[in-house]
């Protein structure tokens, strides 16, 4: 049986976010709304519950080791039930923690070509881990338009498909305003023992053909789940870019992530790296409740899932 653990539910800055005082941070931290703190996105996928593959290494990687006795079986004096990390992009939120890593063994890391070379000149954490534990990488196959599967030796009776995605590369990727196959992908899982398959998308900018027959798939989506609304960070005068420059689908509107969701077969629908002003985290917000009426989760930091 396929076991996720969710080891981070926000998105990048987590929440309450350090310099911000929205409503949500402010009340979250005054105690005047019914919300939880959140750490930055981040999975962690096992077939055995022994043997963890980590997808996405959030910079909050240590609190949520600290916070997750599976991924620490203690079976030796050095030791980790982390197996292998995966990574769906090159974002600084989801690579960091790479580097919080280094006193382990050498690191197998899962990644595309696109992502790898940001690794490697953009924000060069693989050239630093060299000096360290090192890093063994091991590419995605990534085909525009395409599906590509693979294996993990690591985590024996799970096959992985990477799925690319329309979102955007890292500000400081060459590919930031010309994107290549691979800057961001979606990831479907099968156990291969039940069948039952998860699918996992943090970045989803837009919806193409091949990712929307990947979504049909899934018994248990974990998608995007950043803004409330397009206009949500130019409305509080955080930024100047709507949620699609940002490479984010927003939840409402026509054509957004609950219509998406509405149309979809999965028995779980769950929404991830939710932002800190997103409204969905206040629990009696009106969207949140919403969203429980269309049978959508929000997802939380230390949230288990079996398929």
């Amino acid at each position: 049986m396929m076991k996720i653990i969710v080891l981070g539910s926000a998105a990048g800055g987590g929440y309450p976010q350090w310099n911000c005082n929205c409503h949500n941070c402010d009340g979250l931290r005054r105690g005047a709304i019914r919300s939880r703190p959140r750490t930055q996105s981040s999975i962690a996928i096992s077939a055995n519950g022994q043997d963890w593959l980590l997808v996405n290494a959030s910079p909050d990687i240590l609190t949520q080791i600290r916070a997750t006795p599976a991924l620490q079986p203690a079976r030796t004096a050095r030791d980790s039930g982390i197996a292998a990390v995966l990574l769906m992009d090159a974002q600084v939120d989801h690579v960091t923690g790479l580097m919080m890593l280094r006193e382990g063994k050498r690191i197998h890391l899962y990644c595309s070509a696109a992502v790898w070379e940001d690794l490697n000149a953009g924000l060069p954490l693989a050239r630093v881990l060299s000096h360290y534990c090192g890093v063994e990488w091991h590419e995605l196959p990534v085909a525009q338009g395409d599906r590509c599967s693979f294996s993990v030796p690591q985590l024996e009776g799970l096959r992985f498909t990477a799925v690319p995605l329309d979102s955007k590369a890292p500000p400081y990727s060459p590919h930031r305003d010309a994107p290549v196959a691979g800057d961001n992908i979606g990831l479907l899982v099968q156990d291969l023992a039940t069948g039952s398959k998860l699918f996992y998308a943090p970045g989803l900018g837009s919806i193409s053909p091949t990712t929307a027959a990947a979504m049909r798939e899934a018994d248990c989506l974990m998608v995007d789940g950043t803004f409330w609304t397009e206009d949500e960070m130019i409305t509080l005068r955080f930024s100047s870019k709507p949620a699609a420059a940002m490479g984010h689908l927003p939840q409402s509107g026509p054509g957004g992530m609950i219509e998406v969701l509405d149309g979809l077969p999965a028995s779980r629908k769950v929404l991830i790296h939710i932002n800190n002003t997103n409204p969905i985290l206040d629990e009696e917000a009106p969207q949140h409740v919403l969203l429980r009426r269309h049978g959508i989760e929000v997802a939380f930091d230390g949230m288990e899932l079996e398929l």
